[in-house]
């Protein structure tokens, strides 16, 4: 894991049970791939290790890893699925309808919007 900013708008172990999150859906973390110790991890981010294992916890109740005894969390089969279609189905219901709002209010168009070019964010599409 790379360096990582906290913020107070959300719980510590939200935050890097997110992060985790977001290294699956990138591909960096495949099925069967090893999540680095709990201990590792509160280690290099300075971190009680119980909000490391609570980030894990919510994890493995979500069936995006599992515990396997004496070896660690791993990634399980189909975590990167099973993580887009409930990221999709929560901006599609969350995000989208004040996105579009704000687009509406802003009068803009599929045009305007079309032609403007992505960021580059480093992310493959």
């Amino acid at each position: 894991m790379s360096a990582i900013g906290w913020n107070d708008n959300a719980p510590i172990y939200r935050q890097l049970k997110e992060r985790v999150v977001g290294m699956m859906l990138d591909g960096v973390l495949k099925p069967g791939d090893a999540l680095p110790s709990v201990r590792q991890i509160a280690a290099e981010y300075q971190l009680n290790p119980i909000t490391v294992s609570r980030a894990y916890q919510e994890l493995v109740d979500e069936t995006l890893v599992e515990k396997r005894r004496g070896l660690g969390m791993y990634v399980t089969e189909g975590a990167r699925d099973k993580l887009l279609a409930t990221e999709r189905e929560r901006f599609l219901r969350e995000d989208w309808p004040a996105m579009l709002e704000r687009i509406r209010r802003l009068g803009l168009d599929v045009a305007t919007l079309l032609s403007v070019p992505a960021a580059d964010t480093g992310a493959a599409s």
